[in-house]
């Protein structure tokens, strides 16, 4: 049977994982490579940081024109676009020495490497009902294990053979793996009672007393606020190790531990999605995320530091698939992609902004405290959205 929750649908999961396991390296690969590079170009850390930026940035875009591209076209016919992109982005980067013109190859390799998160998500969950949280946290799974074993790989790589090397491996590693794996989602999703399901959609939209777009709005808010207080230690960590003196392989482990645990978080939160929804979800992930980042706040010895990174994982890992979850509750599911697309994207943006202030404020005070501060700023904003909406609805639901 390839139905709702068939065999079949386990094992399109698990290509799902793999080709968003691949893909993810255009995500973590410049995190890894960022001192390398900036001493290469001759560039500040906030120049480099900026090269982030447009990574994240060409990711956010990627995922809202990915989305839209599945709706109508299909996850295969998008998925090898993704590998092509991916194999052209990190080739291009390997020919400059100019910062402007490898922020551009960032552009390309952000936004191929959208199409293995957010678009793999929205088409998993058309394939479960019963488990739906659970397989929707492992689909996004699939971006942190990508964090988790690419650093250390890409580490190695660079410390042996150079940043354009890894650069040059991972076009090669994107071309020859991703378009087997798009290959194998070749079968349609199941057909579901359009009309039943949106008719669920309304009433949970009406639970909340807002428009669809009021709602989606207030997610990308959320997502942007989330992940600028996450990217402090996702994208800085490397660096931050160097600093201390501790070494680049160092911020490395602590950035596959990170994810490691973050991936212990996103399937767990999956499983507390489906007992407690999606909103409530979000509201316990953004709330040990703060508690992390104040743990990181006051940690700079190596042992600390390891510390620090593993719980930050286990805490936060559940945040963003907690959106594409609130989606598929609150919208129909032929406009999944394309909203799930939004709302994911919308933590790219955070991302982005995030890495680009984490930098400059390093660059404006000669430490990480004040980015340290800041992202715990922005994590408070996340929690009160995700608490006025929990309230909202409680409040609503007792009214009527």
């Amino acid at each position: 049977m390839s139905g709702i929750d068939s065999a079949y649908a386990w094992r399109r999961l698990a290509a799902s994982v793999a080709l968003s396991t691949v893909g993810g390296i255009g995500m973590w690969c410049l995190a890894v490579a960022l001192p390398t590079v900036q001493a290469d170009l001759g560039v500040s850390r906030a120049d480099i940081s900026f090269a982030y930026t447009m990574n994240m940035l060409g990711f956010f875009a990627g995922g809202v024109a990915a989305g839209r591209l599945v709706d109508r076209r299909g996850i295969v016919f998008t998925s090898i676009l993704s590998a092509l992109g991916l194999s052209l982005g990190f080739t291009l980067a390997t020919t400059t020495s100019s910062l402007v013109l490898f922020a551009t190859a960032q552009i390309l390799i952000g936004f191929s490497a959208a199409a293995t998160f957010a678009p793999l998500v929205a088409d998993i969950s058309h394939w479960f009902v019963k488990r739906r949280g659970v397989a929707v946290a492992i689909a996004a799974s699939g971006n942190y294990i990508a964090g988790a074993i690419w650093p250390p790989i890409v580490g190695l790589i660079i410390r042996d053979h150079g940043w354009r090397f890894a650069y040059g491996a991972a076009a090669a590693c994107c071309l020859l793996t991703m378009i087997p794996l798009a290959l194998a989602l070749k079968r349609r999703p199941p057909d579901h009672e359009e009309s039943q399901i949106a008719s669920v959609a309304r009433r949970s939209q009406a639970a909340l007393g807002l428009s669809p777009n009021a709602l989606q709005a207030l997610l990308a808010v959320a997502g942007v606020a989330c992940c600028v207080a996450m990217s402090m230690p996702q994208v800085h960590i490397v660096a931050y190790c160097a600093d201390l003196g501790y070494g680049v392989a160092r911020g490395a482990e602590m950035l596959s531990l990170m994810l490691g645990f973050g991936i212990v978080s996103r399937v767990g939160s999956g499983w507390i999605a489906d007992r407690v929804g999606g909103v409530t979800t979000l509201l316990l992930g953004s709330t040990l995320q703060c508690v992390a980042l104040v743990v990181y706040l006051m940690a700079d010895g190596l042992t600390s530091l390891y510390l620090a990174s593993a719980l930050f994982g286990l805490f936060q890992g559940g945040i963003v698939p907690s959106y594409a979850i609130i989606v598929r509750e609150y919208f129909p599911p032929r406009e999944a992609a394309t909203r799930v697309g939004l709302a994911v994207s919308s933590t790219i943006v955070g991302m982005a902004l995030g890495g680009w202030m984490g930098g400059v404020l390093f660059d404006m005070t000669g430490s990480y405290r004040a980015a340290f501060i800041n992202g715990i700023a922005w994590n408070v904003l996340n929690a009160a959205i995700a608490w006025w909406l929990l309230t909202r609805q409680n409040r609503l639901a007792a009214t009527t």
